[in-house]
């Protein structure tokens, strides 16, 4: 990781954002290339997933989404939980090597656990922008955690 990443406390532990890509409220990343955006988990979904050990895809490559759509589902050591699109756009195709080793979200986010690629207008959010949401929602956070590990 870079010198300049911002870095996020959740509790004990480190959660990395490169500040050369942009973000939505659904802890994603998306790094622009020449066909669109690169999509996936920030650190602080990573942290919040632990051991990602299955991920399915709902659609098709090359399909147009809505704010919100199912896209796929993805199964971790805490729960199985929906993907959604982070906003509109159009989902251009999905990264292969994650269907036989869904693990490269777990050690390599920023980089090979990338998810698919995406085209979009839709306004994101800057580094700062996503880090003053994530302290914005983290007390909330942290009491939802809290209850589930009580329940």
């Amino acid at each position: 990781m870079a010198d300049d990443d911002l870095v996020f406390m959740m509790g004990k532990y480190e959660a990395r954002f490169p500040v050369d890509r942009q973000y939505s409220r659904s802890h994603l990343w998306l790094s622009r290339t020449d066909a669109g955006f690169r999509v996936g988990f920030t650190a602080y979904a990573v942290r919040l997933l632990q051991d990602v050990y299955f991920l399915d895809w709902s659609i098709d490559p090359n399909t147009v989404v809505k704010h919100k759509q199912e896209i796929g589902q993805i199964e971790s050591s805490k729960a199985v939980s929906t993907l959604y699109a982070p906003c509109e756009g159009h989902v251009r195709d999905f990264n292969a090597a994650l269907m036989s080793d869904p693990s490269l979200v777990n050690v390599d986010n920023y980089d090979a656990g990338w998810l698919y690629h995406f085209e979009t207008e839709a306004p994101l959010m800057s580094p700062q922008e996503y880090f003053a949401h994530l302290e914005a929602t983290w007390e909330v956070t942290q009491r939802l955690l809290k209850s589930q590990y009580n329940e």
